[in-house]
């Protein structure tokens, strides 16, 4: 069984088992989470979402992404910016995953 959820204007595709890193989430590490913001379960698609589905996720850890380099430049006239940032994330492992 699989579904397709979206958390942070991000869709992803979990099956049981599966850690995934997704936008910050509130909680501390250890608790667990519901998403009910789930598009697609298993041969069922909602529209937008699947009523009464639901997937329950352990959070691993929150912590700093890879940073991201931003690089800014305009040919010819010696303007050179660089820049980064490391996002904020949540690492989640997918528990159940409720079609009701």
């Amino acid at each position: 069984m699989f579904a397709v959820l979206e958390s942070g204007s991000k869709q992803y595709h979990v099956k049981i088992g599966d850690v995934i890193k997704v936008e910050k989430l509130g909680g501390e590490v250890g608790s667990k989470i519901t998403i009910d913001k789930i598009l697609f379960v298993d041969k069922v698609a909602g529209n937008p979402v699947v009523s009464g589905a639901s997937v329950v996720a352990e959070i691993l850890d929150q912590r700093k992404a890879e940073k991201d380099i931003i690089f800014k430049k305009k040919r010819r006239h010696n303007y050179r910016r660089k820049r980064g940032h490391r996002q904020q994330i949540t690492v989640l492992r997918i528990q159940e995953i409720n079609n009701k």
